[in-house]
């Protein structure tokens, strides 16, 4: 529930579901606002972080403390909408300084009905949530601004992050074609589990006309498009309960077309090659993560979005339905599994965003690696 009223001087509190809380003024829409509280460690992209379709039912802090200096424009948003529960800042731009911008970020996030907190220290809450890990959390401002155990009981009431179903919710409900851009040299089945607007841009630049499909697509629908090779996109919630896409992925496998998973749809190929899941202490997003390509030592920076990650051996390839699987990527923070590939069919998959919207581009080659595996499907 919010008002469209602003609130640069409106009371507002956050209360974290352990009891924790921090108070501060309003951003944004004035209300209330319930999700999971996570952080992002990167410094700019804030525009591409709203939109992302990943970031659904989260409640993101944001460890840079200047936010919103360059307003918002109309050619960054990743999406057709935000996505954040709520958005979580220290020192707001007070006036939005950039040539493309077009309006400030209080006043995007205030037309969409975001609720924010800002004047919030922030650093102090991202060590809290690095030390007890992600968590459910409610922001208040207004007349939503209550007792707080009263709030503190709203907020446990509060639906969970694990064994969240969410990718029906953001994907398309309606086919849409991205054409090449140039000679067409392929064909592309995406199936949106919350895509972002530039990774099939990044697929149409190499040559590739992408068909994106719902999350509810059947095989039928993926092979009815005559794919040269299936990509599975990034995408909120718990990867437990993604039997559907998991079932039809193994059909994709079982046919040995060649598939590129990324983020929720790495997890995904983990569970279709019988690996399990496990939810992340506080996961990682932002768009400086350190992970290695160990098929070629390459260190990479790189954007994330995940609080979920593969579970799957580290030190030797694993046998699995589909052949000879191995840990291709690694985060080189904590070990965790950040991509796949399988040895004996034309699958792989990375657990990042190396679309670089927002982020760096060290990984843009992993579109390259696809259309090599398409090339020598062809072939």
């Amino acid at each position: 529930m919010t008002t469209s009223t602003k609130g640069a001087q409106t009371p507002a509190v956050l209360v974290l579901e352990d009891g924790r809380t921090f108070r501060g003024r309003a951003y944004g829409a004035v209300g209330e606002t319930f999700g999971e509280a996570v952080f992002s460690t990167g410094m700019t992209g804030y525009q591409e972080t709203l939109t992302d379709p990943s970031y659904h039912r989260q409640v993101v802090v944001m460890t840079a403390p200047h936010i919103g200096n360059t307003g918002v424009n109309d050619e960054d948003p990743e999406s057709g909408r935000i996505w954040v529960s709520g958005y979580v800042v220290r020192d707001p731009a007070r006036t939005p300084s950039n040539w493309r911008s077009r309006r400030s970020l209080d006043d995007e996030l205030t037309a969409q009905g975001v609720v924010g907190i800002s004047g919030v220290d922030t650093r102090a809450l991202t060590r809290h949530l690095r030390e007890r890990g992600a968590m459910r959390v409610g922001i208040f401002s207004g007349e939503a601004v209550a007792d707080e155990a009263a709030l503190l009981a709203r907020v446990r009431a509060a639906p969970q992050m694990k064994g969240a179903d969410l990718s029906r919710e953001v994907a398309t409900q309606e086919t849409y074609v991205v054409p090449a851009i140039g000679t067409k040299r392929f064909t592309v089945a995406a199936v949106d589990l919350g895509i972002k607007g530039m990774t099939p841009h990044r697929m149409a630049e190499r040559g590739i006309e992408v068909h994106v499909l719902p999350a509810t697509a059947t095989v039928d629908d993926v092979y009815a498009v005559n794919p040269d090779g299936v990509f599975f996109s990034n995408g909120p919630g718990d990867p437990a309960t993604a039997d559907h896409p998991v079932s039809l992925m193994q059909a994709v496998l079982e046919r040995s077309t060649p598939l590129f998973g990324i983020c929720f749809g790495n997890q995904i190929l983990g569970r279709a090659l019988g690996f399990g899941t496990f939810k992340l202490k506080y996961g990682h997003r932002g768009i400086n993560q350190p992970v290695q390509d160990r098929t070629t030592g390459k260190v990479e920076v790189t954007a994330h979005n995940h609080g979920f990650a593969v579970d799957a051996p580290l030190d030797a390839p694993s046998d699995t339905p589909y052949g000879r699987a191995e840990v291709s990527h690694v985060c080189l923070n904590d070990n965790v599994v950040e991509g796949l590939r399988l040895l004996d069919r034309p699958a792989f998959s990375v657990q990042y965003h190396p679309e670089a919207a927002a982020g760096p581009h060290d990984a843009g080659y992993l579109f390259d690696r696809f259309v090599t595996l398409m090339e020598g499907q062809r072939a």
